[in-house]
């Protein structure tokens, strides 16, 4: 009668246990979250939002107004849309504020194609390069409501290289908008941010009030309508005049 020969095999659980394994020790390591500003930071619309304003104004309560006495740099869609309503003297209610930003992203939709706007210098090589080093975590943290962030970065083909974001649909207030960030990133990550790994890049003193709330590194790029003098005043820890030195950019920060 013949011998019978044990076959062993490897049992499912263990490759299990070392993928899990991995993927805590990968949690574990040290990982640095990078937060993006959108509007003057990596995109101009070519005035696509403004325009979406202004026409949802006409569409929704017949009144034309050219915006220019409203501040739009660095405040979040929301609170763009109650200083827009209070100046008008029509209730800042949710349902309002609501029905208005759900306007404003339909004729988005529309402007951002008709608009001559561009990727800024050094943002499409900037994101690729950021995106292929495994410590990186590269997110939102932006005034836009998410619709509104996904259609603008949809139309100059870079949505696909952020992970997640903080948006006005989150909180109001810009300086609110890093714990949903921080938390967002323990969320996917499985691991607490310390501020000291966090970064804020944006164009406007709200975005480095924003970074300083929340105990960031604040990285101010000169891009948008702040020049890089009044820039200055509000003492980024970082201030450059555009993203175009990718290489430089990467090695200073040590990104």
């Amino acid at each position: 009668m013949p011998k019978s020969i044990a076959i062993r095999h490897t049992p499912y659980n263990a490759m299990d246990n070392l993928k899990s394994a991995i993927e805590n020790l990968e949690s574990k390591m040290e990982k640095r979250l990078l937060l993006f500003d959108i509007d003057g930071t990596l995109i101009h619309s070519g005035g696509a939002g403004v325009h979406a304003l202004q026409l949802t104004l006409v569409e929704r309560f017949r009144i034309s107004d050219d915006l220019n006495d409203i501040e739009i740099a660095g405040m979040t869609d929301s609170g763009i849309v109650v200083s827009i309503l209070n100046k008008h003297k029509i209730p800042a209610t949710n349902e309002n504020v609501t029905a208005f930003l759900d306007s404003y992203v339909h004729f988005l939709s529309l402007e951002l194609p008709r608009r001559k706007g561009n990727l800024l210098p050094g943002v499409l090589e900037l994101l690729e390069r950021l995106k292929s080093r495994a410590h990186l975590v590269l997110a939102l943290l932006t005034g836009n409501v998410s619709r509104g962030a996904q259609l603008k970065l949809e139309h100059y083909g870079v949505w696909n290289f952020f992970e997640f974001g903080a948006f006005a649909d989150d909180h109001q207030d810009r300086n609110q908008l890093g714990p949903f960030a921080r938390a967002r990133a323990k969320e996917k990550h499985g691991r607490e941010c310390l501020a000291s790994e966090i970064d804020v890049i944006g164009d406007t003193p709200r975005d480095i009030a924003c970074g300083k709330a929340l105990g960031a590194r604040t990285i101010a790029v000169a891009t948008g309508t702040w020049s890089r003098e009044k820039l200055a005043r509000h003492h980024p820890d970082f201030l450059i005049d555009d993203l175009s030195d990718v290489d430089r950019l990467i090695n200073t920060l040590g990104w």
